[in-house]
């Protein structure tokens, strides 16, 4: 019993190697690259900044005085998203007006189970 413990044991001790070399290599890829935004696309640092800024500015400014009057809301509430943030990045968010193309995710899954079933 010993014989045949020892003998896988040490046919055993090269792979024993090899998956804890592969375990670091794991550590460090892992560690080294966290949050790697793979087919991301890339984007200035401060090309929101001036926009938010004014938002911010816009903020403090209610915050700080009194509760504005409700025609100033509504005023202010139809130049853009919301009273605060306007029309502040408003092409990049997603509304009917510019999602026609967009498939649905029920849409998205029936396309992929006919590509793996070869159904059309």
């Amino acid at each position: 019993m010993n014989f045949v413990r020892s003998k896988l044991s040490s046919n055993l001790r090269p792979l024993r190697f090899v998956f804890a070399a592969l375990m670091c290599v794991m550590l460090l890829f892992s560690t080294a690259l966290p949050a790697a935004a793979i087919g991301a696309s890339k984007s200035a640092p401060d090309k929101g900044a001036e926009q938010l800024n004014s938002i911010q500015q816009k903020t403090q400014e209610l915050t700080e005085n009194n509760a504005p009057s409700n025609e100033r809301v509504i005023n202010e509430s139809n130049k853009g998203l919301n009273e605060v943030q306007g029309a502040a990045n408003a092409e990049n968010m997603n509304r009917p007006s510019n999602s026609q193309e967009a498939l649905t995710v029920e849409e998205k899954v029936e396309g992929f189970l006919e590509k793996i079933t070869g159904d059309k």
